[in-house]
């Protein structure tokens, strides 16, 4: 089972082969601006099970100077995915159709959330990034 994802005006469209992993929210100043919201919605993909299947040439990347980046339609705007030193590091759960049998396990950044966000009672947070489980 595949799992695919498009962004908002349908011209870019992806397949992941494999499944999506370490789901989280993160509530920093950077990605409110980035996904337009109070926080991202974002999971882990290995890059050799992603594909682009349509609009690949349609692709805007921006990489800031850690190595991370973003690569967002340049028709609608729609951030579909994160990369990390030019590969796919995750997508945007926003931009996934149907259900990729993930969830948000964790909110990061709390600590910079926005003065108007409220976190829901019971959900896992870290007022700064998650501690490395590895």
């Amino acid at each position: 089972m595949s799992i695919t994802g498009e962004c908002f005006c349908g011209s870019i469209k992806y397949e992941i082969s494999g499944a999506l992993k370490d789901a989280r929210s993160c509530h920093c100043s950077r990605c409110r601006k980035t996904f337009s919201s109070q926080a991202s919605a974002y999971a882990l993909v290995d890059h050799n099970e992603f594909k682009w299947l349509q609009g690949a040439d349609l692709l805007t990347s921006y990489s800031s100077q850690q190595s991370f980046g973003l690569q967002f339609c340049s028709k609608c705007g729609s951030t579909l995915c994160g990369t990390f030193n030019g590969l796919i590091h995750g997508v945007t759960l926003g931009c996934v159709n149907g259900d990729p049998h993930v969830e948000i396990g964790y909110h990061i950044f709390v600590g910079s959330k926005a003065a108007w966000e409220v976190m829901p009672e019971g959900v896992k947070t870290y007022a700064e990034g998650a501690p490395d489980n590895g």
